[in-house]
């Protein structure tokens, strides 16, 4: 038994070499491509230059696809033209914004600005808003009711922080859009989940529409909302709810789909109608997994917080943005960590309420502040405190003399690190650059566009099959026949600089965060932090010690995109089998072939998703670097935003969008193939 796990243990022999010596043609396909590729991204300009041929390194402008100037004509069609005899288009683009608009006035006045009545200054207050010890309160209840006293006091302290550092006004203002954003982005996931579970037909449709939703950069679709809506927080809270969406989709479907066939048949033997099985029986038995996907959209509509408020939204994300453009540190880390405190609150919250239990009803014949005491007292203190802030402006809004701050430790700390450590900096910089980034960057901006379909197509063919070979090859050649090549080609240069720094990095510690405790409470902290920080966050302190430039772009990136390599490598690490590590000890093995020969080959599909997430995460961030001075796809996508250029905001996109999709697909094979060799499928 023991041999017989230990050879399950041992990695697969690499195909290096076959039963003759020779090489295997694998390694002979690999080698050679590379070979080729190199040869003609080393000598594409001197082969230009001797032939006279500039279609070699870029796409002929007489053929390329005017894609963009056809987007941009049929916007102007739809908004100007269109007319369905008693409505025009414009008419139902203004309908949607005032069904999210009323809502969304509703909140704010509600947690803000208050009730009036008239416009201007002849607007007469009617009611004040809620007090911010009443929301604290409210807040402390949620919590108390989802959990327990100690979620409570995480919530209370994290509401409080909002309060006492300066940040309760654009915190509320946020909160407005996440409250009116959330419940839209769930129903509408929810909904579709529903049809899709219903329609396998419907699911393959939706399929590939989902992928582009969650691939093509936001800013992408932020410029034709700008168009069809106009610039105010209605245009923003539609992006909000597109870019949070996907996520609920696809947990419903695969939540429905999980539930036990034995519950279904229950649900049918008792007289369930189709509508009543769904709502009464389905949902409910899939309903912590369905909260899962209530958490996702809340992080995601955080996340987009500040790319939002490029388009109005205002609030915390709006005081990131005008601190980065001011390039203000200490104003953009205060308004970052309010985010990111936020972020905790809610997703605690919503992770409470994913798992709570069901409690039993109390005895009806008791009164009903007896039956709910805790609802009944923060009734009392949200309608004291708030008619109190009429008359004591401290019950109305935080005392601005108790205020707090950490903006001038954070410029002191930044302006330090500049004095003692700019020519430490500055060394490491260039040898980065000189050493890894610019030879990176020859390399890839050097392949000529027809070899590059023809690689890209082959080696996905290769991996996936012929037919995702195909599919590449046809989304390359978009790409190229766009006039976006040199463009792409310097995305993907970034892109796989970043993912490796990030994976040399955060395999090693995700490895010793699977195997130590203490490093794992450690780490964990500091990946948590990361993940909540919001994008743009990163790119203040990043501007301010390196300036702008390709390496500021790939620092904030591998900070972005460290996470997933972290997390998948311990996840492997952890979820190697007890048996198979004792199995090697027995056999004699060392710690340091324990953690080579069985650890790191069975948690080979682990790291393989978590190269993966890094990928989508390193292209999501890079869109967002384009404000730091890079020239790449990104940079064709904000430009498109600033000029409401639809057409080409959407192409430009859509290549963000190809290259994500044919990395995911090629990692995500090999991570299929490596499971199928170890027998863990």
């Amino acid at each position: 038994m023991t041999d017989g796990v230990h050879n399950r243990a041992r990695p697969a022999r690499a195909p290096t070499a076959g039963l003759s010596g020779f090489p295997s043609f694998s390694a002979v396909f690999w080698i050679g491509l590379f070979l080729v590729t190199w040869a003609l991204s080393t000598w594409s300009f001197a082969l230009y230059k001797t032939f006279d041929a500039r279609w070699i390194i870029r796409y002929p402008k007489k053929l390329e696809i005017p894609l963009d100037t056809w987007i941009s004509n049929a916007t102007n069609w739809l908004v100007e033209d269109l007319n369905f005899g008693f409505f025009t288009f414009r008419d139902v683009t203004r309908f949607i914004s005032a069904i999210i608009e009323a809502p969304y006035d509703i909140m704010r006045s509600l947690l803000v600005d208050g009730f009036m009545i008239g416009q201007g200054q002849q607007a007469i207050d009617v009611a004040p808003p809620l007090s911010w010890i009443a929301i604290i309160s409210i807040a402390v209840s949620l919590a108390l009711y989802a959990k327990d006293r100690w979620l409570a006091i995480l919530v209370g302290v994290c509401f409080a922080y909002l309060a006492a550092f300066g940040q309760w006004d654009s915190a509320m203002v946020t909160l407005a859009s996440v409250l009116i954003a959330v419940p839209i982005g769930v129903a509408g996931g929810l909904a579709l989940g529903i049809v899709a579970y219903r329609l396998p037909a419907f699911e393959r449709m939706l399929r590939p529409v989902l992928d582009l939703m969650q691939t093509v950069p936001v800013f992408a679709y932020l410029v034709p909302i700008l168009v069809l809506f106009g610039f105010g927080p209605v245009a923003a809270l539609i992006a909000t709810v597109i870019y949070a969406m996907p996520p609920m989709v696809r947990i419903s479907t695969v939540a429905l789909h999980s539930v036990p066939e034995e519950v279904i048949e229950a649900g049918r033997m008792v007289g369930c109608r189709r509508g009543q099985l769904m709502w009464k029986v389905l949902i409910p038995t899939a309903m912590p997994s369905l909260m899962v996907g209530v958490n996702q959209v809340i992080m995601l509509t955080l996340n987009m917080v500040i790319i939002a408020s490029m388009i109005g939204a205002g609030g915390l994300g709006y005081d990131v943005l005008t601190a980065l453009r001011r390039l203000d540190i200490g104003g953009g880390i205060e308004a970052g960590l309010a985010i990111v405190v936020m972020a905790i609150a809610l997703d605690r919250l919503s992770q409470a309420f994913a798992v709570r239990r069901v409690r039993p009803h109390l005895d009806p014949q008791l009164p009903f502040h007896k039956r709910h005491p805790v609802f009944t007292l923060v009734v009392a203190i949200a309608v004291f405190t708030t008619l109190a802030g009429a008359y004591l402006p401290a019950f109305r809004e935080y005392p601005a003399r108790l205020t707090l701050t950490t903006g001038t430790f954070w410029n002191s700390t930044i302006e330090w690190i500049n004095v003692n450590f700019f020519d430490s900096i500055e060394a490491v910089k260039t040898v980065l650059l000189n050493v890894l980034l610019l030879p990176v960057k020859r390399f890839f901006t050097g392949i000529p566009w027809a070899w590059g379909i023809v690689v890209v197509g082959l080696a996905a063919a290769r991996i996936c099959g012929w037919k995702l070979g195909v599919m590449a090859a046809a989304m390359t050649f978009f790409i190229a026949a766009s006039g976006l090549w040199r463009e792409a080609m310097t995305t993907v240069y970034l892109c796989s600089v970043s993912v490796l720094i990030a994976s040399v990095i955060g395999i090693p510690l995700g490895i010793w965060a699977g195997q130590n405790p203490r490093a794992n409470s450690v780490i964990g902290a500091m990946i948590d932090t990361l993940q909540t920080l919001p994008s743009f966050v990163y790119l203040i302190p990043v501007v301010m010690l390196f300036r702008v430039g390709d390496f500021s772009a790939m620092i904030a990136v591998v900070l972005y995109a460290l996470a997933p390599a972290v997390r998948y490598a311990a996840h492997g690490i952890r979820s190697v089998d007890e048996e198979l590590i004792e199995a090697g000890k027995v056999s004699g093995c060392t710690s340091r072939q324990i953690l080579w020969r069985i650890k790191l080959p069975l948690a080979a599909p682990s790291l393989l998703l978590g190269l993966n997430q890094t990928i989508m995460l390193a292209i999501s961030m890079l869109v967002i670097t384009a404000l730091v001075g890079t020239r790449d796809l990104g940079q064709e996508v904000y430009i498109a935003l600033t000029k409401a250029n639809i057409g080409q905001g959407i192409v430009a996109g859509l290549s963000v969008a190809f290259i994500a999709i044919i990395a995911d697909r090629v990692v995500t094979a090999l991570a299929r193939s490596s499971q199928q060799k170890l027998g863990l499928t």
